[in-house]
């Protein structure tokens, strides 16, 4: 393995530095989880990755598979939806829509997210899918696709069902999609109140009320789920999801969150590393049109650590050489490795950032030749 110094001291953050709850964040809650958005760090938890009946909270799903119906154009946001029998007496909170009676596809999505109507998911997952049951398998598709191990549906509205559960840990990951992948839906979050057939209804997320950098997510309430918030609050550039699950009451799972929320913007500092499509190294190529390849990042590399832990790191990019064409756009090329005093912080896979095809018969020739001398003693 040849090791190619990739860059000074870096006075940055770094990925692998999770947080483990201190003693001094006691949080009455059976689950929780704190997640920084920029970096995809998980920076506190508890439990994180245990198990739990999600409640309404499964709606952050639900929503973002109507989203991405909305995008993929399967679905016009101005398009009215005629609400079938089923879904007008969906058990548990309520929009209040009638059998029978069309309602815009914007409205309905209100009625999930700030009134978290149960009868306006089921409207929606008709919408999409034909039925529920065909829409739940589209939530199960995309919770495999977002590598959400712990999380399984049984329907769209988070009534209780047997093999229906989330972790504190998926469900950040799964709201943190949600901002990062539909930043145009996401105010909707944000919503206060929202009136239906003349029955105005607060959003359940008290917390905004209170902290005016906290601008969704959702609620959720079982007998046997207790309190859950999944909160997002922004303070500057940073934004930070915590989940509490399991809370004894709704204003417990407000001032649970609240700490969470806290400690992670006070505890910690997340900053920008590396640039995407922004070359890193150069390594030499053999047999390919072009004599060296850059390599890079396929995303923007964001970290974060502990405040004061940024002085000291090491950045070494690693490659196993020799680079041998062809090589595509996007293919794995090496790790940069981040340490600091000898001790690993973290890792990130180094991509090409450009194609390298298989040079002339000629070249080829030569550069065999050239790895041949190479290995020779």
């Amino acid at each position: 393995m040849q090791k190619l110094l990739a860059g000074l001291a870096l006075g940055l953050a770094s990925l692998s530095a999770l947080a483990q709850q201190p003693a001094s964040l006691p949080i009455a809650a059976r689950a929780f989880a704190l997640l920084d958005v920029q970096s995809g760090q998980v920076l506190a938890s508890v439990a994180g990755d245990d198990r739990f009946e999600p409640a309404s909270l499964t709606k952050l799903m639900s929503a973002y598979v109507v989203f991405s119906a909305l995008r993929d154009k399967k679905l016009d946001p101005a398009a009215t939806v005629n609400v079938s029998e089923r879904a007008s007496k969906a058990a548990g909170s309520r929009m209040f829509v009638e059998p029978g009676k069309p309602v815009t596809v914007e409205d309905l999505l209100r009625g999930m997210i700030v009134q978290s109507g149960n009868d306006a998911t089921v409207a929606l997952a008709e919408a999409v899918s034909g039925t529920e049951e065909a829409f739940v398998a589209l939530m199960n598709k995309q919770a495999q696709r977002m590598g959400l191990a712990n999380t399984a549906f049984a329907n769209a509205t988070g009534m209780p069902a047997p093999g229906h559960h989330a972790s504190a840990r998926d469900l950040a990951v799964l709201a943190a999609a949600v901002i990062r992948d539909f930043p145009d839906r996401y105010p909707l979050y944000a919503q206060k109140e929202f009136t239906w057939n003349r029955i105005t209804q607060a959003n359940r997320n008290r917390l905004m009320w209170i902290d005016p950098s906290v601008d969704g997510m959702k609620t959720g309430f079982t007998e046997a789920a207790g309190y859950c918030l999944v909160a997002s609050s922004k303070r500057g550039e940073r934004r930070l999801v915590s989940v509490v699950l399991g809370t004894q009451s709704d204003v417990l799972r407000m001032t649970e969150s609240q700490k969470l929320l806290n400690y992670g913007f006070q505890a910690f500092e997340t900053r920008q590393l590396y640039k995407k499509n922004v070359a890193v190294g150069t390594p030499e190529v053999f047999k390919g049109t072009s004599p060296t390849m850059p390599v890079g990042f396929r995303e923007d590399v964001w970290l974060s650590l502990p405040r004061g832990q940024f002085t000291g790191l090491q950045a070494t990019l690693e490659t196993k050489q020799p680079f041998v064409a062809p090589f595509a756009t996007g293919e794995k090329a090496g790790i940069m490795k981040l340490t600091r005093d000898a001790a690993r912080v973290a890792e990130f896979p180094v991509v090409a950032l450009e194609d390298v095809p298989v040079a002339g018969f000629l070249s080829r020739g030569w550069d065999t030749l050239r790895l041949l001398l190479r290995r020779m003693p």
